[in-house]
């Protein structure tokens, strides 16, 4: 009879969160269960429940997670962690325990890149993409773009290279401008950290600097094919500015930065420490573009 007044004790517990037409009444529950509504409470009224138990074990282990990505994680990467830790907790219950303890991810502001400056004048380059930003391999495809980053000192402006197969930052480069030298970093950066396959693209917006001839002949040297989206459509680019929008919401919203000095060290390390080692992605099942990158080379010394 206990394991039954456990399942009514869990199944109120959870459905508390939703709205009162769907949430099953303990006096209903008893019902279909053929219990009698007194026993489930004078049952409840007795010392702790292993059910409760479990429950409050599993509220720590949620508080844990939650406080480790620094309040930036929701039920989804929280219920990820958790399986990936081998504690056991359904993706409903793992929110209605978030909802509990009042448990709020920060939440993104309204945000609009505005940096490409198109050039009507620039050659033309195809779209290799074709909002596709998914590849078999590392190194295979690429995506990239440049954001900017308030510090008392002026603008700092950040230019990334991402890999479609990891979502890892491969490639990142920091400097008071947007001029041609800062992406050229980006991607030389990315192209040394990288195993780059033959026919390796690169896809960017049809901003100015990234249709200039020298970041073309940039490219050249690195061996790499150049794919650019449509002006103005940012689903073309889609995932590069993703990755923005993590940093600015999980980092760049929350603190203040006295000089671009700063804001470079704390970027680095979001970067490095944070995105590519630790926050789980969703387009890659939740697991750290570290993790996948780890698990193809695996595969590759199994194969």
């Amino acid at each position: 009879m206990s394991d039954t007044f456990e399942f009514i004790d869990a199944e109120y517990a959870d459905e508390k969160s939703l709205p009162n037409s769907y949430a099953p009444t303990v006096v209903s529950m008893c019902s279909w269960l053929r219990v009698s509504r007194s026993g489930f409470y004078e049952w409840r009224g007795r010392p702790e429940s292993a059910t409760a138990q479990r429950r409050e074990a599993l509220k720590r282990a949620v508080t844990v997670s939650f406080k480790e990505s620094d309040g930036t994680y929701g039920y989804r990467r929280i219920h990820a962690d958790l399986a990936a830790q081998g504690i056991a907790g359904g993706l409903e219950l793992v929110r209605s325990i978030m909802r509990e303890l009042g448990l709020q991810p920060c939440q993104p502001r309204p945000w609009r890149h505005c940096l490409t400056e198109a050039d009507d004048q620039a050659p033309p380059i195809p779209d290799l993409v074709n909002r596709d930003f998914t590849a078999k391999a590392p190194g295979q495809k690429m995506v990239g773009d440049i954001t900017y980053i308030e510090t008392w000192q002026g603008w700092l402006y950040l230019a990334t290279v991402i890999d479609c197969h990891t979502k890892a930052v491969v490639g990142w480069a920091m400097d008071d401008n947007y001029k041609t030298p800062l992406i050229t970093a980006a991607i030389t950066m990315a192209a040394r950290n990288s195993i780059l396959a033959p026919d390796a693209i690169f896809h960017t917006d049809r901003g100015s600097n990234y249709t200039s001839r020298s970041f073309a002949k940039a490219l050249r040297k690195l061996k790499i094919r150049h794919s650019v989206g449509r002006t103005g459509i940012c689903y073309d680019n889609a995932m590069a500015e993703s990755f923005f929008a993590a940093l600015k919401n999980e980092r760049v919203h929350r603190t203040e930065y006295p000089t671009r000095e700063h804001a470079r060290r704390d970027i680095a390390r979001y970067i490095e420490l944070r995105y590519n080692s630790r926050r789980r992605h969703s387009g890659i099942g939740y697991r750290t573009p570290n993790q996948v990158h780890a698990e193809y080379m695996n595969l590759q010394l199994a194969a």
